[in-house]
């Protein structure tokens, strides 16, 4: 009985290890902890002021192939949206983005794998604003550019299938437009801390030759 326990706890063991290689696949979705809202008060010369109220919302589904053990090539779909409200009136800036992205998992031999990752792809840009007065305001803007970012985290494997995932990014967001005969560059920087989940889909396992 001991020996059939202990077969069994190896054989779990070696099971919650075997993840993230060669022809496995990973499905994840991260969000990022900037999911709030923030307000704030201005006080001066004794009057007291709102200040803008500012909500985030981001979201990365990605799915990737393992090309050798550890180390996933796939693409990462991204979302963001920022809107500030103040008196009113409101900005909301929207960002999509597709990205070829590689993440490499370091096997500790624990359920604990770091990972480090970037990419590179295409991001498209937009800024809609809506007056409270209701007055006539065509300023509305698109952009459309090169985007990239790294990442690096530890994704803790709570089943042999099922990783939970927290690290931190940054991503960069770049165009390049002409206004009135000027060549205007903009470039727009993000950091944050994310959190979120991947499952991971083991490869078919060879027929043992007879």
């Amino acid at each position: 009985m001991k020996k059939l326990l202990l077969a069994g706890a190896v054989a779990l063991f070696g099971l919650s290890n075997a993840q993230m290689t060669k022809g496995d696949w990973v499905i994840s979705g991260n969000t990022g902890l900037g999911f709030n809202a923030q307000s704030s008060t201005v006080k001066a010369n004794g009057e007291s002021n709102d200040g803008p109220k500012i909500s985030n919302f981001s979201i990365t589904p990605s799915v990737g192939y393992f090309v050798i053990d550890g180390l996933a090539v796939g693409i990462d779909l991204g979302f963001n949206s920022n809107t500030n409200k103040f008196d009113g009136d409101k900005l909301t800036n929207t960002t999509f983005s597709v990205m070829p992205t590689a993440t490499y998992y370091f096997n500790t031999g624990s359920k604990f794998f770091p990972f480090v990752g970037a990419g590179i792809g295409y991001a498209t840009y937009k800024e809609k604003y809506s007056l409270s007065s209701g007055a006539a305001f065509n300023a509305d803007a698109k952009n459309d550019g090169l985007t990239w970012k790294a990442k690096a985290g530890v994704t803790y494997m709570a089943t042999p299938s099922l990783g939970i995932n927290l690290g931190l990014g940054f991503d960069q967001f770049y165009t390049k437009n002409t206004v009135l005969n000027t060549e205007v560059k903009t470039t727009r920087n993000n950091f944050g801390v994310n959190v979120g989940f991947s499952y991971f889909i083991k490869a078919k396992a060879q027929k043992s030759d007879k």
